[in-house]
């Protein structure tokens, strides 16, 4: 049994046409599907039970990255546990059963996870985006590999992974209060126990974002609050410098390959945003909790955060 989770809110068309690209799946065993729904107000709901999923509705600030999808690993009936967002189409049939294949046939691998190829939309940032972080060589990482590949020895994304139950909930699963990134601290703490990781190339989704500066901002704002508030993984594995630097000159190489010169004062502004936003990330405790939110890209989750901290002072 596969189980199928996906989180989800006003997924709309995204949704629907996910669901429809499951439902031709060749996996060799069965699958169900759960969604958990932060309470959308379109037709999200409607859409997936259309779909034979199983719906779990949560209110909006219920939702955690962490939390959330504990909550469903532990309720799900699956011996393998497949982890996809609303907007995280497969690019064919196969993607399932071939992100699922190396846990099936390798006990030490916990997790693996798929290949992000850019949208017909994706602009050219957003394609050197995941060219950058998705190659077309699959592997397998362990802890050993630190010492080579650093901080990326941990790199994942749950908008298409999937996780050996047993091994995940040895972890205690994501834990909860997570803004950001609890794929990569489970992926953490099972290389740290032994586990092995591998990255499935043949594994295909479409997934990809157009973010603006601001967004792109706000983005590493959470990362480097991340890494400030998970610096346990900064010290394991070392820290962010290095894989920034080679992807800004790899962006810089991919402008002039593609022979988009107009695009480079964007590609400064754009990377300039980018390290202001993770160096306030990163020192985000001196910053007044006012501002905070407004700087990320998940406010909800301070606002909740700030609700927790009052509630305990008084």
């Amino acid at each position: 049994m596969i189980s199928i989770v996906i989180p989800t809110r006003n997924g709309g068309q995204s949704l629907a046409e996910l669901l429809h690209q499951l439902e031709g799946q060749t996996c060799s065993g069965e699958f169900e599907i759960l969604v958990v729904d932060s309470s959308s107000t379109d037709a999200t709901r409607e859409i997936a039970r259309k779909h034979g999923a199983r719906v779990i509705k949560i209110a909006v600030n219920e939702f955690d990255h962490g939390s959330t999808r504990s909550m469903a690993a532990e309720i799900a009936s699956g011996e393998y546990i497949v982890f996809l967002t609303q907007d995280a189409i497969p690019a064919d049939k196969n993607c399932i059963s071939r992100l699922v294949a190396p846990l099936e046939q390798h006990e030490d691998i916990a997790v693996t996870y798929g290949r992000q190829l850019p949208k017909s939309d994706a602009s050219l940032f957003a394609r050197h985006l995941r060219a950058f972080n998705y190659d077309e060589k699959s592997c397998v990482r362990c802890l050993e590999d630190k010492g080579t590949l650093g901080l990326k020895t941990v790199f994942v994304s749950n908008s298409c992974a999937a996780y050996r139950v047993g091994a995940l909930a040895s972890i205690g699963y994501f834990g909860g209060e997570h803004l950001f990134a609890e794929d990569a601290c489970a992926v953490a703490r099972l290389l740290q126990q032994g586990f092995k990781i591998a990255y499935v190339a043949e594994a295909m989704v479409f997934h990809s974002h157009n973010y603006s500066v601001f967004q792109e901002l706000r983005r590493y704002f959470d990362v480097g609050a991340f890494h400030r508030r998970q610096h346990w993984i900064i010290d394991e594995f070392g820290s962010a410098g290095g894989a920034g630097r080679s992807y800004v000159r790899s962006e810089l190489n991919y402008l002039f390959s593609e022979k988009h010169y107009y695009l480079l004062p964007s590609f400064f502004v754009r990377n300039l945003m980018k390290l202001a936003g993770y160096k306030l990330g990163y020192y985000h405790t001196r910053l007044p909790e006012s501002v905070i939110p407004f700087l990320s890209m998940n406010p909800a989750w301070w606002k909740k955060r700030k609700r927790k901290k009052h509630d305990n002072d008084d």
